[in-house]
């Protein structure tokens, strides 16, 4: 189990921060080195059921993630089932004079061995 968090300060307004960063149809463009496939299972409101291949360092996974959002301010993604069932990633998208705060709390819960998540996700800064 690998739990860290992080925070960057974007130049934009949340609405367009947030739509970028929630937007888990568009991770295979934006992140296609991590998220090579992406396939939406089920849409119910502000509620999704995403199947993900990731690829983290020199790990594959395959994950069933359930993405709940609430514009403009949280995105949550709670590991329903595969690699990492009962991870938990969390986005607060925060409005500041310079923009939007972006903060991340992950919880990742991985089966067998895995070296150093936080400084993988830590690179894409």
């Amino acid at each position: 189990m690998s739990k860290f968090s992080f925070e960057k300060t974007v130049n934009a307004k949340r609405e367009t921060v947030f739509e970028k960063l929630s937007n888990y149809e568009n991770y295979e463009k934006l992140l296609p080195q991590h998220f090579p496939s992406v396939r939406v299972r089920s849409v119910r409101g502000n509620v999704s059921v995403v199947e993900e291949h990731m690829n983290l360092g020199d790990r594959e996974l395959l994950i069933m993630a359930k993405h709940v959002t609430t514009e403009p301010v949280l995105h949550e993604v709670f590991v329903i089932g595969g690699d990492a069932k009962g991870s938990y990633i969390k986005q607060q998208f925060i409005e500041i004079s310079q923009g939007t705060k972006v903060i991340v709390d992950v919880n990742f819960k991985l089966k067998g061995k895995m070296n150093d998540v936080k400084n993988i996700w830590k690179k894409q800064d």
